[in-house]
């Protein structure tokens, strides 16, 4: 069952690498975003496939994509739900948002109002909404898939840190190589790539591959190596928000699912390495100083990983 598991990841990632060119790695985590249950924020310049690469992914398997432009007016009636009155009988009842969804892509989520972002904050942690004095399930899986341009700050509201904690991993795509980009331009000659994919998964599939990534083993050993990097951003000099325990859980899923992809029954050290910066970087708070003096939280987080001894 493991095995024939991951035979289908191959194929997804191939597939994702036609509408995404040149981008090994980072299709890499969005692969254990995926599997790790984890919810995945890509922050990049516009024009690079944020969106795209969060639609060829959403299509990748048989489940219910929804996929909801953030602006300024939108409120959170409008990404959960609302009860709807019937003339007729005079009954109220409950008609479904966006976020009823197996995908949910957050375009440009920074665009909305902060009480409009915080009205994904119960259904990223706990898969469910609470809304009309009820409590309702969100499908199983659930996954946002939220962009947001981080040079451009004119009608936009920062992420609050609850929020980004809620993210499992945050991407950035960057500009592709010219190579690539020229392969780009001739791709879409007569169509978007996009629109040929085909469902590689169903939503039991991803179901069934989430509950295999969480037996895979992590030694103890392991577990305090992941602690220690995630004290060390909590004492670093330039950082006045350190890792969350969530962020530490998140990273340790990560490595499971990193360790998976490889085909390995148990987590290393380099799993863990190699999934530290985009799960660990959006979690820290960076001092004033160190805000303002051009410090990278993903150099912070390179840096810790340098210097914290795996063996401890």
């Amino acid at each position: 069952m493991r095995a024939a598991l991951q035979q289908r990841l191959p194929p997804l990632k191939a597939q994702l690498g036609r509408v995404i060119l040149g981008k090994d790695e980072a299709l890499d985590h969005v692969l254990v975003a995926l599997l790790s249950g984890s919810h995945l924020l890509l922050e990049d310049v516009p024009g690079v496939g944020k969106t795209t690469l969060a639609k060829a992914l959403a299509r990748s398997f048989e489940g219910h994509f929804r996929r909801v432009q953030f602006t300024p007016d939108l409120l959170p009636t409008d990404i959960l739900g609302s009860a709807v009155y019937n003339p007729r009988d005079g009954s109220f009842k409950f008609r479904e948002g966006p976020v009823f969804a197996h995908v949910l892509l957050a375009d440009e989520i920074n665009r909305a109002s902060p009480r409009t972002q915080s009205a994904l904050l119960e259904a990223m942690s706990e898969g469910q909404v609470s809304a009309e004095g009820e409590t309702r399930r969100l499908p199983s899986p659930f996954l946002v898939l939220a962009t947001q341009n981080p040079v451009e700050y004119h009608g936009t509201y920062p992420l609050p840190e609850a929020q980004l904690d809620r993210f499992g991993l945050r991407l950035s795509l960057g500009y592709p190589a010219a190579e690539e980009e020229v392969d780009v331009i001739f791709s879409q000659a007569e169509g978007h790539p996009v629109d040929d994919l085909e469902p590689i998964l169903s939503a039991d599939d991803v179901l069934a591959l989430q509950a295999a990534v969480r037996k895979v083993r992590v030694e103890r050993r392991l577990g305090r190596y992941v602690v220690s990097l995630a004290e060390a951003t909590r004492r670093h000099p330039s950082v006045g928000l350190g890792c969350s325990p969530r962020g530490t859980l998140m990273l340790v899923h990560a490595a499971q699912a990193r360790a998976f992809i490889e085909g390995r029954e148990f987590a290393i050290p380099e799993d863990v390495k190699a999934e530290a910066v985009p799960v660990l970087a959006h979690r820290l708070g960076l001092e004033t100083k160190a805000r303002y003096s051009g410090v990278s939280k993903e150099e912070i987080v390179r840096e810790i990983l340098a210097s914290v001894p795996i063996g401890v």
